[in-house]
């Protein structure tokens, strides 16, 4: 069985929790993820069923959406709110202030990496050495912040839609805020909206899923590649991973099928076409 399913996780599960779940109900080792959810967090979790896992890397790459909240006046060490509180703090913010740092804040910047994360250094993992209270410095990444905006502002606690690239860790982005606006504070909750063009408003809970209301997604349906039945002098060069002649004026990336079978994604490099995912 080869298909991608829209998954809205719920609170309190880790990503591997979901799969052990699918796994279960398909009775199918072979599932895989585009994007870690903390347990705190709901929403959106694209999940790849058979052949379709080769799609991961391509998808983990995609854009993504959230809902968040920041509780102000507290912060904790895994900054988020189930983590321990390490200072707390009479808050002095005020909506325009809140509008001015959202405005004013960098479309690109060095984000530090939360200690409490599954980032590998020399190793080990970054939650690890905090669990073993060891001192490490925390790596930056590069990330894109294409959209922030306020949602609401009520007593503590600050409601706000941001746009993301690959690698965002929201936590990091609550606390670089807060530093911004003078005060400290916590992610409260986090909802994944989107990751690409996939929407919660399309993904299924695993009760539902129980319930047989699910609609798997083949490739066709979720990748905006022009699809081309191969023709027989080429099926073995495809199937083989060689690179093709681009008789088809692909200009970028291209769906091979055959007898209604997916074979390959292929993509123009210099007018030729090379493998990208064999399947």
């Amino acid at each position: 069985m080869n298909g991608l399913l829209l998954i809205n996780k719920d609170k309190n599960m880790t990503s591997r929790d979901v799969i052990n779940k699918l796994n279960h109900i398909f009775s199918m080792k072979k599932i895989g993820h585009t994007g870690t959810l903390d347990p705190l967090a709901t929403g959106v979790m694209i999940c790849l069923f058979g052949k379709y896992t080769k799609l991961v890397d391509l998808i983990t790459g995609y854009d993504k959406e959230y809902i968040a909240e920041i509780k102000l006046g507290v912060k904790t060490d895994t900054l988020d709110i189930t983590g321990n509180v390490i200072e707390t703090q009479n808050i002095k913010v005020t909506n325009e202030d809140i509008l001015k740092v959202f405005s004013n804040f960098p479309k690109e910047y060095m984000q530090e990496v939360p200690i409490y994360s599954a980032v590998k250094i020399n190793g080990n993992k970054l939650y690890e050495y905090a669990r073993n209270n060891k001192l490490i410095e925390l790596p930056k990444r590069k990330v894109n912040i294409y959209n922030l905006e306020l949602i609401s502002f009520n007593k503590d606690i600050i409601t706000f839609k941001v746009k993301v690239s690959k690698g965002t860790y929201i936590r990091s982005l609550i606390n670089d805020l807060c530093e911004k606006l003078n005060t400290i504070g916590t992610m409260n909750n986090l909802i994944r909206t989107k990751q690409g063009n996939f929407d919660i408003k399309d993904s299924y809970k695993l009760e539902e899923i129980l319930n047989g209301n699910y609609k798997f997604q083949n490739i066709k349906e979720f990748l905006d590649y022009p699809v081309i039945e191969i023709p027989d002098k080429y099926i073995k060069k495809v199937e083989n991973g060689n690179k093709v002649e681009n008789i088809f004026n692909i200009e970028d990336k291209v769906i091979f099928t055959k007898n209604n079978k997916d074979l390959a994604i292929y993509e123009n490099k210099n007018n030729t076409l090379y493998p990208l995912i064999i399947f």
